[in-house]
């Protein structure tokens, strides 16, 4: 059966209905006139196999069905929903005349995560803001289906393997639709008989180059952006971003915007530790939220348009500054591309936790980040997240749509010293998530994959082992710096210093550098890998943008220096 949206409604049945009808081809749209009867509908679908997409429900109709407390009633049901269907998104639409009652009535809730949008009732034929926000909530259940229906990129191989489920994860956070095949399945023989050569699996299906047999993540993400080796040894860029997470991809749209040649350099997918993120929803200008995928993947398009070109996969591993009239050399395995400036926008990685026994599961129920692609396996099963950061928040309310149970595991007593307060108000909410503090992970084990881990109390030093099949560590993070040169300044933590953090002895005629620029002349740092920089999406993006008008000066003052 095909996805049902779930209409909620009574005396406003018929409008809906007429609205959703555009619908109809791609998903079933079915409508109950009673919550207990949307339970019913969400009980049978669940039982038949199908999916239940969205859920829309009306606020009239629990407004005449519990006159004293309306928006208590809406919550709770929506409540109950979301007990039976987690993955389901959920939209409250209000009627005209009680939209302001009822917006002000439900916004706390809405704050907590209760439902994923408020919604006025569509006021007419073609009322494209109300479909907007439609589409927007079902391209995001689509997007974390474990089978999506639409199947750009085709992987042929086993499910199980750990370079499979790396691709897939590269393919998620591209935001490319996938689906892996069986190698015995019709679809599966079919592409091994197109591949030239013995099957090495996993072989992959892409559009840009045919049937390839892949060995790492790297080989895939160059069939979509290519090699550096591919660009003339003879360009020279205006601007070079190594990285691109939210800081480098607004130093990248901002550079070539203001005409820059512009090429970003990221060592894995588009849009870093962020791009990874199930929902953004404290970033300007999207209501509802965002995924980091997809903020990541607009923020691509948009540098695109300007012409900014991409090259993912590779590694940075080494940066020759500029000396002599020759432009800065920044160096991958795969070639190494020339710049007259160079933004440093690489992030930080996860810290490891350094147990042998969790470690040796990497891959196999154990993952550092969020791994969007190992959420969706996570349905029914128990899961702890460790890490007390927003990244770890969002990653806990993307896996309670999946998992059973998620337990978020701290050192510290409490959340509230590193992470928002909206994720703490949505995951003291969520009854599948629970908080496990003053505690550290120090064991774990299973039969080929991971089954259960032992939890250290950080002060009694108890140790209790329990049921564990997925763990997903977000330990905080290290600078990525060990590609830079001697030459450019880092603080006690390996993060780049920049302007009047730069120590005395490396600024030029007694002059600190500018805000956001390095010990060497013409190298900008900018977002997580700056020493001192606010860890938050929209800070790094305004870095990014902060740098070009820095950027210009340098390259003006060299070509006045060069005698242009």
């Amino acid at each position: 059966m095909n996805p049902v949206i779930l209409l909620v409604c009574d005396q406003n049945a018929d409008l809906l209905s007429s609205q959703f009808s555009r619908y109809q081809g791609d998903y079933e749209v079915r409508v109950a006139r009673t919550a207990d009867g949307a339970v019913a509908v969400a009980a049978e679908v669940g039982a038949a196999g199908g999916q239940l997409a969205l859920v829309v429900a009306d606020t009239a109709l629990f407004a005449s069905t519990d006159p004293d407390d309306p928006h208590r009633a809406v919550l709770v049901t929506l409540h109950g929903w979301r007990q039976i269907v987690p993955s389901a998104r959920t939209l409250v639409v209000a009627p005209f005349d009680r939209f302001l009652v009822d917006t002000e009535a439900l916004r706390a809730g809405q704050a907590k995560g209760k439902f994923d949008a408020l919604l006025l009732m569509p006021r007419g034929q073609r009322d494209e803001e109300f479909h907007g926000a439609v589409t927007e909530l079902l391209s995001d259940w689509g997007s974390t289906v474990a089978d999506p229906e639409v199947e750009a990129v085709r992987v042929v191989g086993d499910p199980d393997d750990a370079l499979t489920l790396a691709l897939r994860d590269l393919l998620v956070r591209m935001g490319m639709p996938h689906r892996v095949h069986p190698p015995d399945s019709d679809v599966g023989q079919e592409i091994i008989a197109a591949h030239e050569g013995p099957p090495s699996l996993p072989l992959v299906d892409v559009l840009t180059s045919g049937v390839i047999s892949v060995r790492s993540p790297r080989e895939l993400a160059a069939a979509f952006y290519g090699r550096p080796d591919q660009i003339d040894d003879d360009t020279v860029f205006d601007l070079c971003v190594v990285g691109a997470g939210p800081a480098g991809l607004a130093a990248a749209v901002y550079g070539a915007s203001e005409g820059l040649t512009t090429v970003v350099l990221e060592a894995d997918a588009i849009g870093g530790q962020a791009g990874a993120s199930s929902m953004i929803r404290n970033y300007l200008g999207f209501p509802r939220g965002i995924s980091g995928m997809r903020l990541a993947q607009r923020a691509r398009s948009q540098a695109a348009r300007f012409g900014v070109r991409f090259i993912t996969g590779w590694e940075v591993a080494g940066l020759a500054p500029a000396v002599d009239g020759h432009p800065h050399r920044v160096q991958t395995d795969g070639g190494d591309v020339h710049a007259r400036a160079v933004v440093i926008a690489t992030g930080a990685s996860y810290r490891k936790l350094n147990v042998g026994s969790i470690e040796a599961l990497t891959g196999r129920g154990v993952n550092y980040g969020s791994a969007m692609t190992s959420a969706r396996e996570m349905e029914g099963l128990d899961v702890v997240v460790v890490g007390g950061g927003n990244s770890a928040g969002q990653a806990a309310l993307h896996l309670a749509r999946f998992a059973r149970s998620v337990t978020i595991a701290v050192r510290r007593p409490g959340l509230h010293e590193t992470m928002s307060r909206y994720l703490i108000d949505e995951i003291e909410w969520n009854t599948r998530i629970a908080v496990r503090t003053r505690s550290e992970v120090i064991g774990g084990g299973g039969a080929g994959r991971l089954e259960w881990i032992e939890l250290c109390d950080t002060e009694t030093r108890e140790v209790e082992r329990r049921s564990c099949e997925g763990l997903f560590l977000l330990l905080g993070a290290d600078p990525r710096c060990e590609w830079l040169p001697s030459t450019l300044r880092l603080d006690e933590r390996g993060f780049v210093l920049t302007g009047r953090d730069v120590p005395p002895d490396a600024w030029t005629e007694d002059l600190p550098p500018e805000s956001l620029a390095t010990s060497v002349p013409g190298v900008f740092a900018v977002g997580d890998v700056r020493a001192g920089s606010m860890k938050r999406v929209a800070a790094a993006s305004g870095e990014g943008s902060s740098v070009v008008p820095l950027v210009h000066a340098h390259l003006e003052a060299q070509t006045s220096a060069d005698g242009g």
